[in-house]
Parts: structure tokens; C-alpha cells; sequence
């Protein structure tokens, strides 16, 4: 057996060097593409004329290289890889207007941004820094958040404590000490364990980009768990890893509190999954300048230098497949006509059940490779959100560039298990977990492009698609007044937390409110259930298997997936799951080529500040 080991682990090393440290398709990142900055637009008619444009047929390049399912970040991002090599690609987006989560939405004069809070790793030269620059063609610019930029607050008012979160790799378990005299020892090991395990994500990109049988022989060996400490911490659960570090009931939850952002309670976490998302703001926390449609409107005119075309209003209701099974194009819906779209190639950026449940014919649903990835696979918990608009400045309404974790108390698991099998009524009344953020705050650029003395607030917590359901098929704003009833009573229950935690918040202080429930966000982002982060990132997610198996190539020859569901959730998930998605596609590793201009790029830029 041992022999076996031995020989494949020689094999293992051929294979790295041949399919991760070379290349043989064009480079994205070969050149730098950064351009000087050019003035901020804040018209909003001018945006949309980038970011709203009608899909009409006389509107589709001839000859097209590729065609994208969906303008979320994954699909923005794989079509604009695609188009820095000369490729001709097409990116369809169901609703109005795109960016997926990264689109933004005006009411009442409010700006309101979907799914970007904050951002880690935009510090100068980082890998994701150096993407999303040669992605914008360095016109995207960033807002720094506060120090601290996390604010964890545990209990009810009458004995509530608040602990502060700060970025900076020695700061960050320094201030913790502050706060939790005598937990030295567990700080230190918590801060250890995240770092060594997310240094070995590495291993998580190899698996996809890997020859199947390799990334078989890997798992079936145990040699992934021996390789990766990524893997080797991927089966153990938060709570089990954080309850072994101390006894104290407070640190555990602020050990554990930013489970939020990927949506799985701290006993259904993966450590791995966690130390991720702690290492990813260790350096700090960013907020896109001029709002998270900026993203997309300046991703959008890199894919169009190339002949593609990015199109809304575009709904795609099936992927179209030639008599040998291969794709090799999509039908769109436009009122009751259907237009088919024909490219060589075809991603998804939809989503793993919305590609192989509803676009996929039935016969192909049914093929075992798509099964198996399927039955791998379960939804991830729906989200709610709820939108503020309040007159009065930052300063006026004591709001800052921060983020607010507010949590009932510091029995997570309890409490949010006791909320998602509750009665929706009862559980409306007693939300246990809100995320409370002031996008204006952020935004450096808000007093710049908004009304005299407005400001924002988003909250977000999760809620069950099942609340909701029976309300899915109603029409938009305005599906009841029993719906409207429950959306009320959610918001009256957050509204009365937010102006405890923030005391000049008052009701009188509010012009607009409004909830964005699970079937919300199934309607204008076309996530299945609601769900913020695509495809649940619980234990299950991290098994070496899953993730030697689901991969940007699907089983059907021609067709991909991006995004959330390929690697993992977030902006920056969702752009690995891009840079899987586009290595595949090009035959060559992006993700080192990232790393390999960020590197050259810090070096150009040191020579011209010594200059």
C-alpha cells in the first residue's frame, strides 16, 4: 500500500509542476492594464446606460467566443478574463440591470447596496487587490472602514456587552486580550489555528484544476488531509474547535460571530470555511467608492472593447445542446418569443440548481454525472434584508464606517436553531441575529452624489424561504396584505433592536423602510430559495470528495459553472470560482498568473516611488 502511496506522491509532483506551475493558453494577467484614474461618474442616467442595457436580438455580437448565464461578479469576471485575450463573449442577466449582488437600487432618493458590506484583501499588491484592478482596468477605488471595523454586541439592553473587532495581525489579538484578561493563551491558539488553516486554501483550487483521476487517487489516499491543513481542519466544527480553546462563553461567540457571512450556524460551520473569512479582513476591511455598482460599470466596457456585450431583461430558460450532447448555445425569453443564441461555449454563473434543474433538458438532468453533483450539493439558508433611509448626516445619526454584529446573546447555536423551526410569526417578533451596516457611512463619496443630510442603513439576518413561500408566485410589490403583514412584522421587531444599539436613531428619523425577504431575492437575483451565498457552506461543502467532483467543467461537454458554487461564497469566492472557471477554459493556471503580476507590479511600483 505504502509503495503505492509513494509512487503516486511522485506522480502528485509531476502533476503539480505540469498543471499548476504551467500553462500553455493565452494570459489575462499577463501585462498590466491599470489606467490613470479617470473622473468618478455619478449620473446615474449615464451609469445605466452602461449597466441597463435591453437584450434585444439585433443587440448579440455576431461569432461569439462565449456566452455567460448571469452578471453576478462570477459571471462579470469570467467574461471579462475571457475578453483580455481577444475573446467575444456574451453575459445575459435576467433582471433590469447588472452586477447580480453587486447591483444597487435608488428609492425614495435612498441608494441601497444588495450583497457588498465590506471587502477584505484590498490592501495594495495583494492577489485579490491585483485582480479586481486588472478587472476595472484600475478605475475601481476603495473606502477603508474604520479600525475597529466589527463591532460584536451579545445580550439584551439591560445587560448588553460590546466587544470591538480590529484589523491589523498583531492589533486584532491584542485588543481581544483587552477585552478577555486571563484568555491569552486561547487567543493566540484561535489566531493561530485560522492562519496555518487558511494558508492551505491552496490545496482546495488545486483539487478543481487538477485530471480527475489525480484529484480521485488524492482522496481516496487520505493524502489531501496530509497535504492541506485546509483539509485537515475541514471536518471539524467551529464550535467543537473554538469550545476546546476555552471555557469562556462570550469569547466563544466573538470567536465565532462572523459565521454570518457565510450562513451556517458555529455547529454546522467548517473551521476551514471559518479561517477564511477571519484571515480575509486580518488586514482590514474596504467599501467600493461610489457603491458596489461601480463594479460592474467599469467591468462591463473591458467586455465590450472585446465585441462581447452585457445585456439585461435577458432571462435565459434553457441551455441548448446539439445531437452529440454537447452545448453549444442558450434560448432566451422575450415576452413569448423564443431566441436561441449559439457560441462554442457556455457558462453559468446561475447557480448549480438552476443550471442543471431548470436549464438543463430533462434527459440530461437525469445523466449520472449531474446527479451526483446534485445529491452532493443542498441550498443555502434564505436571506432578509431590510432597507432604511434616515434623515439626518453620519454625524448627526452617530454612524460610522463599521459594521454591527447584534446577537440576542452568546448562545448562537441555540438561539438560531429555537428561530429557523419556529413559527414565522413568533420568529419575526424575536430575531436573534442582525447585521447592521451604514452603506452612506462607507461610501466616501456619498456626500458627493446624495441628497443634503441622508443617510442608509441595511440590516440583514436569514430567514426561511417557507415563511415566504406561499407568496412566490404573487405579483411584485404588491403580493398581499398578509404578506406585507409579516414583512411588517419583521421590520417593527429589527427597527426597535437598531434604535436600542444606535440611540440617535428614532422612528421619526425614518422616511423610508422596506424588507427584501427570501422570495425577494429569488425574484431580481434568481437564487432558488432565497439564499445570499449560493450552494450551503456547511461541513458537507468541505469534504475533499465534494470538491474534487464539483468543478468549473461540468459532465456535459462545452458547459461551465462560475461563481459561489465552483469555489466558495462572497465576492471574492465567486471571483475564484471565476479564475477556476477561466483556467479551465484557457488551459492555464489564472490563479498563480494573479499572483505572478501582483508580485511584479509591487516591484514596478517600489522602483517608481524610489525614483
Amino acid at each position: 500500500m505504502w509503495f503505492g502511496v509513494a509512487v503516486g506522491t511522485v506522480a502528485l509532483v509531476i502533476f503539480i509542476y505540469k498543471y499548476v506551475f504551467s500553462g500553455s493558453g493565452p494570459n489575462p494577467f499577463e501585462k498590466d492594464s491599470r489606467e490613470p484614474l479617470k473622473k468618478m461618474v455619478f449620473d446615474k442616467k449615464e451609469k445605466n446606460k452602461v449597466l441597463k442595457q435591453g437584450f434585444v436580438a439585433s443587440k448579440v455580437p455576431d461569432n461569439l467566443d462565449a456566452v455567460v448565464v448571469g452578471s453576478g461578479i462570477g459571471g462579470l469576471g469570467l467574461a471579462v478574463l475571457l475578453a483580455k485575450v481577444g475573446k467575444k463573449v456574451l453575459v445575459l442577466e435576467q433582471h433590469d440591470r447588472a452586477g447580480g449582488c453587486c447591483h444597487t437600487f435608488t428609492e425614495k432618493g435612498f441608494e441601497f447596496d444588495v450583497g457588498i458590506h465590506y471587502i477584505g484583501e484590498m490592501q495594495a499588491h495583494t492577489p485579490l487587490r491585483c485582480i479586481v484592478d486588472q478587472m476595472t482596468d484600475g478605475q475601481l477605488q476603495w473606502s477603508p472602514l474604520d479600525n475597529p471595523f466589527d463591532h460584536v454586541v451579545l445580550g439584551p439592553p439591560e445587560k448588553r456587552r460590546r466587544y470591538p473587532i480590529y484589523s491589523g495581525r498583531t492589533r486584532f489579538p491584542e485588543e481581544l486580550k483587552k477585552c478577555f484578561p486571563g484568555e491569552e493563551k486561547a487567543i493566540d491558539e484561535y489566531v493561530k489555528l485560522v492562519e496555518k488553516t487558511g494558508k492551505g486554501v491552496w490545496f482546495l483550487g488545486f483539487l478543481k484544476l487538477c485530471p480527475v483521476p489525480l484529484a480521485q487517487f488524492l482522496v481516496h489516499t487520505g493524502l489531501v488531509q496530509r497535504l492541506s491543513s485546509f483539509f485537515r481542519m475541514a471536518s471539524r466544527s467551529l464550535t467543537d474547535v473554538v469550545n476546546g480553546l476555552t471555557e469562556n462563553k462570550d469569547l466563544r461567540a466573538v470567536f465565532t460571530y462572523i459565521f454570518g457571512t457565510y450562513g451556517n450556524l458555529p455547529k454546522d460551520s467548517s473551521f476551514a470555511m471559518h479561517s477564511l473569512i477571519v484571515t480575509h479582513y486580518l488586514n482590514g476591511a474596504w467599501y467600493p467608492k461610489g457603491g458596489a455598482s461601480e463594479i460592474a460599470y467599469h467591468m462591463i466596457p473591458i467586455i465590450e472593447k472585446a465585441g462581447g456585450a452585457v445585456l439585461v431583461r435577458a432571462p435565459v430558460n434553457r441551455i441548448l445542446f446539439n445531437e452529440a450532447k454537447e452545448a453549444c448555445g442558450v434560448s432566451v425569453m422575450k415576452g413569448q418569443e423564443e431566441i436561441h443564441i449559439h457560441a462554442p461555449i457556455v457558462v453559468s454563473n446561475a447557480g448549480i440548481f438552476n443550471t442543471y434543474q431548470k436549464l438543463l433538458p430533462k434527459e440530461l438532468q437525469a445523466t449520472p454525472g449531474v446527479q451526483k453533483q446534485l445529491s452532493m450539493m443542498k441550498n443555502g439558508e434564505g436571506g432578509l434584508s431590510i432597507f432604511i433611509g434616515l434623515t439626518g448626516t453620519k454625524e448627526e445619526l452617530g454612524l460610522k464606517a463599521d459594521n454591527y454584529w447584534i446577537f440576542a446573546e452568546n448562545n448562537f447555536n441555540e438561539l438560531m436553531e429555537n428561530y429557523l423551526k419556529g413559527k414565522r410569526e413568533e420568529s419575526a417578533r424575536q430575531v436573534p441575529l442582525l447585521f447592521v451596516a451604514s452603506p452612506s457611512a462607507k461610501d466616501s463619496t456619498w456626500e458627493d452624489r446624495s441628497p443634503v443630510g441622508k443617510s442608509t442603513l441595511s440590516v440583514v439576518t436569514f430567514a426561511k424561504y417557507e415563511w415566504f413561500e406561499q407568496w412566490k408566485d404573487g405579483k411584485v410589490k404588491n403580493r398581499g396584505a398578509d404578506y406585507q403583514e409579516l414583512k411588517q412584522a419583521f421590520i417593527d421587531s429589527v427597527l426597535q433592536v437598531v434604535m436600542d444599539v444606535f440611540p440617535k436613531i428614532s422612528r421619526d428619523k425614518v422616511e423610508y423602510i422596506d424588507a427584501g425577504t427570501p422570495i425577494t431575492n429569488a425574484h431580481y437575483l434568481g437564487c432558488p430559495r432565497g439564499e445570499f451565498y449560493g450552494a450551503d457552506h456547511g461541513i458537507a461543502r468541505f469534504s475533499p470528495e465534494l470538491n474534487a467532483t464539483v468543478r468549473a467543467q461540468t459532465p456535459l461537454k462545452n458547459l461551465y459553472l462560475t461563481g459561489q458554487d465552483v469555489m466558495l461564497c462572497g465576492f471574492a469566492g465567486a471571483l475564484a470560482g471565476a479564475l477556476s472557471c477561466g483556467s479551465v477554459i484557457l488551459n492555464r493556471n489564472l490563479h498563480l498568473d494573479a499572483i505572478a503580476l501582483a508580485k511584479k507590479n509591487k516591484s514596478a511600483d517600489a522602483r517608481l516611488k524610489g525614483e
